[in-house]
């Protein structure tokens, strides 16, 4: 990616940067930490979730899980052996083109991924209203104006 003209960065917009980078890392690390505490290496929970998440009419192969995780091909191959190794996935050729090699979730890595996700998906309700927050500040002085305030969750 290249940088062109640079517009005047505020200490406001060090400071949004600064918060919103600075939430996405406590997420990360609980997410690290989760899947580290559930047996997986994270790298490896992120290929099952990636697999399992991918859009409608994307087949799971592994040039589409390079994509998803933004490494290169032979990457993914050695992150296959490995959760194939695991017995959290397994190879499948095509059945309309044979020469295709399909990803799929065994039944326990279905059920590792479920745990994981759920895990996920409760931290984000605990912590996403901040992660927006911080977002939001960023959007919103990008398009000029000023984010709106936005209410805490009420706590149950």
């Amino acid at each position: 990616m290249m940088i062109g003209a640079v517009s005047k960065v505020a200490t406001a917009d060090y400071r949004a940067l600064a918060q919103f980078r600075y939430e996405i890392r406590k997420f990360l690390a609980f997410s690290e930490a989760a899947a580290r505490g559930a047996g997986i290496e994270p790298q490896q929970h992120q290929a099952l979730l990636a697999i399992k998440g991918l859009p409608e009419g994307v087949e799971p192969t592994i040039g589409a899980l390079a994509e998803r995780l933004c490494v290169q091909h032979h990457t993914a191959v050695a992150l296959v052996d490995k959760i194939e190794e695991r017995l959290w996935a397994k190879r499948q050729r095509g059945t309309i083109d044979r020469r295709q090699v399909l990803i799929t979730l065994t039944p326990k890595g279905s059920a590792l991924l479920a745990k994981l996700s759920a895990m996920h998906r409760d931290q984000l309700g605990t912590v996403g209203s901040k992660m927006v927050q911080a977002l939001d500040v960023i959007v919103s002085a990008q398009a000029g104006k000023r984010p709106k305030k936005r209410e805490e969750p009420k706590k149950r």
